[in-house]
């Protein structure tokens, strides 16, 4: 596994993330059981043992029951926290069928506040490395950010923090009210979903507005994380959906190309993601040790330069302009 050091701070972490999404026993009303606990260790165990130290939580993963596990794994074993480095997301609240709210966004002042206390009780730990601001809120004031983050940062709570699905407008303008950098922006990003990458190749060609998200991250040196990276393994061996039979040849260039390395197709599709320049760190998000390590295996430079283009090339089914 490879490691880099996030721009601007001391947090060292793996080449690929852990998505702890999967933890927790699913999206349902059911207590956290034993099994899941269990199931929870094994992966966690596993990641690290394949060299991930990153995981990444949001404190409405199984409705907060992906970190509730993750916190008891942690009670029975808390020798495992040194070798970790934990982030997590907040600002989506769920839809309330008792009160008839909506799901909604919320970066208020006191919902991060109230948000941090519940992910840091859940994980049993006094300090989250990271949070970031799970999407953005078309009501979000910036001041209002800025003094809950920067509460959070004296009260020791937490060290760092980034934001996810965030546009380069989006956080250039919460930036501007901040004493401190964000590090971290989690896009979604896949050999399947590439548009932030496509509008920097077709953006002359294209009606429809570029995005430069990702150079402005690049530039800024701020952290960008891909989540959804595998896309469900549509492209590595779970099969292509009847609705996308267009995948078909990308699926057979990320096979071919995977034996002719040497390694798993999970590695394949990853290690494309993270051969741009930006350094783009893919979050994994499956739950099966067989597959955590084949995507451990991914390297920055697995692939050269004629066979990232393949790869581009074979999922979107014509050549570039």
């Amino acid at each position: 596994m490879e490691y880099f050091t996030i721009a601007g701070t001391d947090l060292e972490v793996s080449a690929v993330g852990y998505g702890c999404m999967g933890l927790g026993g699913g999206w349902n009303s059911n207590p956290v059981s034993t099994d899941d606990i269990n199931a929870a260790r094994i992966a966690m165990e596993t990641a690290l043992e394949s060299g991930i130290n990153l995981f990444d939580h949001a404190d409405i993963y199984a409705f907060g029951k992906a970190e509730a596990c993750f916190g008891k794994v942690l009670s029975a074993a808390p020798e495992l926290r040194q070798r970790m480095v934990l982030q997590s997301k907040c600002g989506i609240r769920l839809e309330d069928p008792e009160s008839g709210a909506p799901q909604r966004y919320d970066l208020s002042r006191d919902w991060i506040l109230h948000s941090v206390e519940g992910i840091l009780e859940r994980l049993g730990i006094d300090c989250l490395d990271i949070l970031l601001l799970h999407r953005p809120d078309p009501l979000m004031r910036p001041d209002e950010i800025a003094e809950a983050c920067s509460l959070l940062h004296a009260q020791g709570k937490v060290r760092w923090f980034g934001v996810s699905n965030f546009h380069h407008g989006q956080i250039e303008l919460l930036q501007q009210s901040l004493d401190f950098p964000l590090i971290i922006n989690q896009i979604q990003l896949s050999l399947v979903h590439s548009q932030l990458i496509d509008n920097g190749v077709t953006w002359n060609s294209s009606p429809v507005a570029a995005d430069a998200t990702i150079e402005h991250c690049y530039q800024r040196e701020i952290q960008l994380q891909a989540w959804g990276s595998l896309d469900g393994g549509i492209l590595t061996g779970r099969g292509v959906p009847e609705s996308r039979p267009e995948l078909s040849q990308a699926a057979d260039t990320v096979s071919r190309l995977a034996t002719q390395l040497g390694v798993s197709p999970e590695a394949t599709a990853l290690s494309w993601i993270m051969k741009h320049p930006a350094r783009i760190q893919p979050i994994i998000g499956t739950t099966h040790p067989g597959r955590i390590a084949a995507c451990a295996q991914a390297e920055r430079d697995l692939l050269d330069r004629d066979q990232w283009y393949q790869l581009y090339t074979a999922v979107r089914g014509h050549s570039i302009p």
